[in-house]
């Protein structure tokens, strides 16, 4: 069965029947938000079955839309966030991908800035390498790109997109080895994305992180992963009561091949590895129960078919 990620949007009436079309339907759902009167959400489904979701959706004023992002977390990495690096267009990047519905965050990095002492340091590594991918937003000159930019991807292992002033080509020439994605003409800005030349290089951006995501699902789906990270979210959310303590608004993020849950690992990691996903076989059956760079939280990885002989 084939899923794909879509956005449900409509009123507070009657929503409760969309998401009990979409677990009748086998689907999963990853985000549910309610923002005054407007249900936002963000879930799985299988693809044949999407277009009768749109139709039980119109006597409901909702609409169904496709969302390629949904279901990932993407690193937007910036060399700093002082005024010199401008965190504008930093911030548009961000937050036009969670449009998308990526979730995003922001890593300004420490010591990103002046050609010759930019670096990354090990912590700022692993927290990029527990996305699903990074966007470099780097500034305006070819030239800093090409002395700053080996230093700042050095031990990163995730697919890369990067954006910066020059155009895509020059982009290219300057890079070597080659990364998975360019965007050019997203140099530095004083302001916010609000022309329509702006906007389209934000289109852009969101078609080619989409693009090279598309090509990691390909790559996943070669060798599965044991459990979906959305079976293993529902699974987590209904059998460990701590999770709903946690106020931020994604307690789960799900990821394209794992999760990351937001409680403390050395308190909760045990808990977590036993969690019962079904037929006796646990969460540490198939998955790599990890701390996470990020604060302390959890970081789940899910180990592939080819490690578990387990698909559940």
């Amino acid at each position: 069965m084939i899923f794909e990620p879509v956005t449900y949007k409509g009123g507070v009436y009657r929503y409760e029947e969309i998401v009990e079309l979409i677990e009748d339907l086998g689907g999963y759902i990853v985000q549910l938000q309610q923002i005054a009167g407007d249900i936002i959400i963000q879930a799985l489904v299988p693809r044949a079955d999407i277009e009768m979701m749109r139709q039980i959706a119109k006597p409901l004023n909702g609409t169904v839309t496709l969302s390629p992002l949904v279901g990932t977390e993407i690193a937007v990495v910036s060399p700093s966030l002082e005024i010199h690096h401008l965190p504008h267009a930093s911030c548009d990047v961000a937050e036009y991908l969670r449009r998308f519905g990526a979730k995003t965050n922001m890593v300004g990095l420490a010591r990103g800035f002046g050609k010759r002492i930019a670096q990354l340091n090990v912590e700022e590594r692993d927290v990029i390498n527990e996305h699903d991918c990074a966007i470099y937003v780097l500034g305006n000159f070819q030239e800093c790109i090409h002395h700053k930019f080996n230093a700042l991807r050095r031990g990163i292992q995730v697919p890369i997109i990067l954006t910066g002033a020059p155009s895509k080509e020059d982009l290219q020439r300057c890079v070597d080895p080659q990364v998975e994605g360019y965007v050019g003409g997203m140099g530095r800005m004083a302001h916010r994305a609000k022309r329509p030349e702006e906007l389209e290089k934000l289109e852009e951006m969101a078609a080619e992180v989409s693009r090279v995501l598309e090509v990691r699902r390909t790559e996943i789906a070669k060798d599965p992963i044991s459990v979906m990270p959305p079976r293993l979210m529902q699974v987590i959310l209904e059998k460990l009561p701590a999770i709903h303590e946690v106020t931020s608004p994604t307690p789960v993020t799900v990821q394209m091949a794992g999760l990351r849950i937001k409680l403390p690992y050395e308190t909760y990691a045990r808990d977590v590895r036993d969690l019962e996903i079904e037929h006796g076989i646990r969460v540490q059956d198939v998955a790599d129960v990890l701390p996470s760079r990020m604060r302390t939280y959890i970081w789940v990885r899910v180990k592939p078919f080819s490690e578990t002989n387990v698909m559940v």
